[in-house]
């Protein structure tokens, strides 16, 4: 079990991608269902995209030695998109539109809006250089190079890529799925009219979302009861149905706090209390082998600590290589009189673009408000024993990074 001194971070970030191992299960889905899928396997362009040299403009395909100052071409063809074009005819020019097949014999396209026609004659009137307005067969992808690689989560482009490359079926690896918990007898769904004492279950619909957004399948979702012997059930049937529980509240030191006790009792406890803020009381360990996070109960803790923590370990046991997200330094609007010995994930708004950009943070980081995060853009990072002044670079990191 850890020890009562909290652990950095960092630490904490290795112990749990060293527990992460990648989900091996695979299947193979219809291409439009792969969106946010991980690819299982490496994909290969199996031809040449485009397949043939085609037109990238309307207009008028020939030969550049052809073109004349003050010599008309006899449009001798009309080549549609999706046909097959007949082999130019010297000294001619053939009518082509975009994504048309460039005819053999034709090495140039002209724009349309720089001919005159007169019947079945065109005047050029512009310079025509070899491979003018022509997208080149293999111009996107060539056969037999890696086009997408193993691990890589699928996206609008990537479905695009791959439909343009003839793929239907897809390789993708299983879900991970995923069982939510909440704890806490105060909790009630919302819809439900509140009596004293209760508040609505902010974190389940949370989870919930940043869960579908990862790719991940829930399929477990309920609100414990305030028991050790409840709590200990859950958690064993989730262990059993699910790759990985979430526990949000139950973590800490308190007499109706569980989720720990039951992890050291029942299971294994590796990881408890993380030097960060928001999320000091997060846990780690397992059950009969299914791994627990058990993250903090407060509404904007379980937000930071799911993506400063959560979503690394997701990533890496959907397989992916990119566990960790990647920021950027900017400078900071915003001031930190008051060092911490935790690192601080702030809440803040990228205001600006380019050079002129700098991070600002929500007036109020309580780990109660969650209102913060719809305001906010991403999270900046306040280093350990650090004090930030205006104009300071801090690392960045955007919800984008943090969780797609």
């Amino acid at each position: 079990m850890a020890g009562q001194d909290l652990i950095s971070v960092d630490d904490a970030l290795a112990h749990i991608l060293k527990r992460a191992t990648p989900k091996a299960q695979t299947r193979s889905v219809p291409l439009t269902e792969c969106l946010g899928r991980v690819l299982a396997e490496n994909q290969y362009v199996p031809s040449d995209v485009p397949p043939a040299d085609n037109s990238a403009v309307d207009g008028y395909a020939v030969h550049h030695t052809d073109v004349v100052a003050g010599r008309a071409l006899t449009v001798s063809d009309r080549v549609p998109a999706g046909t097959a074009p007949k082999p130019l005819q010297p000294g001619t020019a053939v009518r082509i539109f975009t994504g048309s097949e460039i005819p053999d014999g034709a090495d140039a396209v002209v724009m349309q809006e720089r001919v005159e026609r007169t019947g079945d004659d065109v005047l050029i009137l512009a310079e025509v250089s070899h491979g003018q307005n022509i997208r080149k067969r293999g111009q996107d992808l060539s056969q037999g190079e890696l086009a997408l690689a193993r691990g890589v989560r699928i996206r609008p482009q990537e479905m695009g890529l791959l439909a343009s490359m003839g793929m239907y079926q897809i390789p993708v690896l299983e879900k991970l799925r995923v069982a939510v918990l909440s704890t806490g007898d105060e909790l009630v769904e919302p819809g439900t009219p509140l009596s004293p004492g209760q508040i609505y279950n902010t974190n389940r619909y949370t989870l919930m979302g940043l869960l579908a957004d990862a790719g991940c399948e829930v399929v477990l979702c309920e609100t414990l009861k305030d028991t050790r012997e409840a709590t200990r059930n859950m958690l064993e049937q989730a262990a059993a149905t699910a790759d990985l529980v979430i526990t949000s509240g139950g973590v800490s030191v308190g007499e109706e706090d569980h989720v720990r006790v039951v992890l050291e009792e029942s299971g294994n406890l590796s990881l408890w209390r993380m030097a960060i803020k928001p999320g000091k009381p997060l846990a780690f360990g397992d059950i009969n082998g299914t791994p627990v996070l058990g993250l903090p109960g407060n509404p904007a803790s379980v937000l930071v600590a799911f993506m400063v923590i959560g979503m690394p370990f997701i990533r890496k046991r959907q397989g992916r290589p990119d566990a960790l997200p990647a920021g950027e330094y900017l400078p900071a609007d915003f001031e930190v009189t008051a060092p911490s010995t935790r690192r601080e994930f702030v809440r803040a708004r990228k205001d600006g673009s380019g050079a002129g950009a700098s991070v600002s943070a929500f007036p109020n980081q309580s780990s109660g408000v969650l209102s913060s995060a719809c305001w906010a853009s991403g999270l900046a990072v306040v280093p350990e024993h650090t004090t930030i002044q205006p104009g300071d670079p801090v690392v960045y990191y955007s919800f984008t990074d943090l969780l797609s």
